[in-house]
């Protein structure tokens, strides 16, 4: 093994794993806030909120993220002019297609958190006089979405797994780096290899945060001794 090539590209793949970083944190940012009213509309009771939100996610979720990311990136100019604006960015559409892919899934766990739920907590809002908008907000919400950290956490860990498809449109995240340095030196194992060991690193760090988050969030839930 020709350690060599990490010594002289070392700054490559730290710019492919800043850009990995960002663009994943920012698409879990905005997913989540995407997410939680469409896991609300899922579990509506009016057509008219359900059935979208039901739409939208079997799409993003019946289909491949590299198929989403094609169609983002070069459909969207067949069907608008997009000159002079963001969607000619490389970083933009993929940004777009991780956001709309992550929110899917995250609101089918929010959906589920809700519907698991303790009947108790439910009531006991009720009892209280809340209306139902106020007991999404102060009970429901925020105890679904503690539970539902586990799950959550299985989705980050795919998000960043899943955004190595962005170097497919020319972006130079981690998996881009590695393309580029196999180019320059021909050592397909060695370029493949680095670059897998930083996404290990990255999921390690996300799980031993999500155990922290779990460790607070949760304590509430584990049987006493």
């Amino acid at each position: 093994m020709d350690f060599s090539i990490f010594t002289e590209s070392w700054q490559l793949y730290l710019d492919g794993f800043i850009t990995t970083v960002w663009m994943v944190f920012v698409s879990l940012l905005i997913g989540l806030f995407i997410s939680i009213p469409v896991g609300i509309a899922r579990n509506s009771k009016n057509p008219l909120l359900s059935l979208p939100a039901w739409a939208y996610i079997y799409f993003f979720r019946g289909t491949p993220l590299l198929i989403q990311l094609y169609l983002i990136y070069y459909g969207l100019s067949q069907l608008i002019n997009v000159q002079d604006t963001l969607w000619q960015e490389a970083w933009f559409c993929a940004l777009v297609a991780f956001i709309l892919n992550t929110a899917a899934y995250t609101a089918e766990i929010v959906r589920g958190a809700i519907n698991s739920m303790p009947k108790g907590e439910i009531e006991a809002a009720k009892a209280y006089g809340m209306s139902i908008p106020l007991a999404f907000r102060r009970v429901i919400l925020p105890s679904a979405l503690r539970r539902a950290l586990p799950a959550y956490s299985n989705e980050v860990i795919f998000m960043v797994h899943g955004s190595a498809v962005a170097g497919i449109v020319t972006i130079v995240d981690l998996t881009g780096a590695a393309r580029i340095v196999n180019s320059r030196y021909y050592a397909p194992f060695e370029s493949f290899l680095f670059a897998g060991m930083c996404y290990m690193v990255l999921t390690f760090l996300i799980i031993w945060g999500f155990r922290k988050l779990e460790g607070h969030w949760l304590k509430h839930l584990r049987p006493l001794a």
